[in-house]
């Protein structure tokens, strides 16, 4: 058996596009996060409303920003990685005239939701988190169905997020600067096994 280690990247990052593009498929979402190929399976439909929940509170309260699923970035870039979030909450045309691995400059807010898989642990709860506080994405907000949860995430510092605030379904969650949108939770109720 042989044992993986994530301190030297599995291949360049080159080699991962040209496999990415090899690999297309309608059933996964191939992401290159710390020199290693992650298989993320698509989403469901409830994972899909999740999405579109978030993505109205958002516009609603914020009509200067979009949430844009599924935008690939452009993470931790001292170590080559490739993310697609589920959610990334940018200003306006923030990713216009980008290809597929934007620059996350502009980036307030990575989001993710978990899926049924036995990678999300590893995925959504470790990794992400862990390359969207080293690129500097300000918030990192996890909507956990397994947990029945949202995780905020936010002061990314020495690539981890200094405050993380974990509160059940139901309960009123406020999205930090420069965010600051208030999500009622009650309604994610609806999307969890």
């Amino acid at each position: 058996m042989a044992v993986m280690t994530t301190e030297r990247p599995q291949m360049e990052l080159e080699q991962f596009r040209a496999i990415a593009i090899a690999a297309e498929r309608e059933d996964v979402v191939l992401e290159f996060i710390n020199g290693r190929i992650g298989v993320k399976p698509v989403p469901d439909g409830d994972h899909g409303e999740v999405i579109m929940w978030l993505l109205e509170r958002c516009l609603v309260q914020r009509p200067d920003l979009r949430l844009h699923p599924g935008q690939g970035l452009q993470v931790a870039n001292y170590r080559n990685g490739l993310a697609k979030p589920d959610g990334s909450l940018a200003p306006r045309r923030s990713f216009a005239g980008q290809g597929e691995w934007a620059d996350p400059a502009g980036v307030l807010m990575a989001v993710e939701v978990t899926s049924y898989d036995a990678d999300a642990n590893r995925r959504d709860r470790v990794e992400k988190p862990k390359a969207y506080a080293e690129t500097g994405i300000p918030v990192f907000l996890l909507v956990d169905r397994d947990a029945g949860s949202v995780s905020v995430h936010s002061e990314p510092e020495d690539g981890r997020y200094r405050s993380v605030v974990a509160l059940a379904y139901g309960h009123v969650v406020e999205l930090p600067e420069p965010v600051n949108v208030t999500l009622d939770t009650e309604e994610l109720k609806e999307f969890s096994r």
